[in-house]
């Protein structure tokens, strides 16, 4: 009787019992997910930080190489000061003729004098261009990713550059988009990359393991400036994402420049000004306006 009293219903307590071990394996299950996302997104992050870590002590090399240039030619410059500094002065001419000859022979010393100025005014402009390649690669690599249309959209009112967005089946064709055609060889909806070959000026590119949200960098000799490929979404056997090029081609640049100038000029000389239109593009597929939710 007193085994009744304790466990009145025993049916009850072992039909309960057995419920406890499927929600302990769905827990177990869900905390594996988020530990093996938590690595793969620490793998990420980590290729990425040695990506740009690399690419910054490249470009510390070449800038210190480039000082110690500067140093050597300054301390040739110095030995030359030096030694014109220990000269005699020349004693004054008795004949009008030879302070002629004295000044010729100044001005004979002169070119090589300038061509180190020249030598170091060049090594200094390298340096500065040094510099802001660096600060290019830094602003580029840490720079906005469209992760949807609309932030696409956004930075299209920017300004500073062209976007064009990409949808591709797997085939064996390349398909054009902006400046460069994209061929999708493989994907891998799992791990979230995606294997593709690119025609960059009449050659063919390889590029394996894109991750999504991962730019890829590349130059194309049509407008001597970085492009920017993104994949924002990876699908079976398909992608999208979009390709991002400069406004403006480094000649359009340049011809702006010159035609800056000679408007410069003509107003100094007649005191009329106009501002130089920018170079006419060709037509390019537009982005589509954000969609209203």
């Amino acid at each position: 009787m007193s085994d009744q009293t304790l466990n009145p219903n025993p049916e009850e307590k072992t039909a309960a019992t057995p419920s406890s071990g499927p929600r302990f394996s769905i827990a177990l299950v869900l905390l594996a997910i988020l530990l093996v996302a938590a690595a793969v997104y620490a793998f990420h992050e980590r290729a990425q930080a040695y990506q740009l870590a690399a690419q910054n002590g490249q470009i510390a090399s070449a800038l210190d190489a480039t000082r110690s240039q500067v140093d050597a030619l300054r301390s040739k410059l110095n030995e030359l000061s030096a030694q014109q500094a220990a000269k005699p002065a020349p004693a004054p001419a008795a004949t009008p003729a030879r302070p002629y000859r004295v000044a010729s022979r100044a001005r004979r010393e002169d070119p090589r004098w300038k061509q180190i100025q020249t030598q170091l005014s060049e090594q200094q402009k390298q340096i500065d261009a040094t510099r802001q390649d660096l600060g290019s690669a830094r602003t580029e690599l840490q720079g906005s990713i469209a992760r949807t249309h609309d932030e696409l959209v956004l930075l299209q009112k920017k300004g500073q550059r062209n976007y064009f967005e990409f949808d591709i089946d797997k085939s064996g064709q390349f398909q054009k988009d902006g400046p460069v055609g994209i061929r999708l060889k493989k994907t891998n909806t799992k791990h979230q990359y995606a294997d593709l070959e690119m025609m960059v000026d009449d050659f063919k590119v390889s590029k394996k393991h894109v991750n999504v949200f991962e730019p890829v960098i590349f130059y194309a000799s049509e407008n001597g400036q970085p492009v920017e490929l993104v994949i924002n979404k990876i699908d079976k056997n398909q992608i999208h994402g979009y390709i991002s090029e400069p406004k403006y081609k480094s000649s359009d640049l340049q011809a702006m420049a010159n035609s800056s100038g000679t408007n410069t000029a003509n107003t100094a000389s007649d005191g009329q000004s106009a501002a130089p239109a920018p170079p006419a593009r060709k037509p390019r597929r537009q982005l589509l306006a954000p969609k209203s939710n």
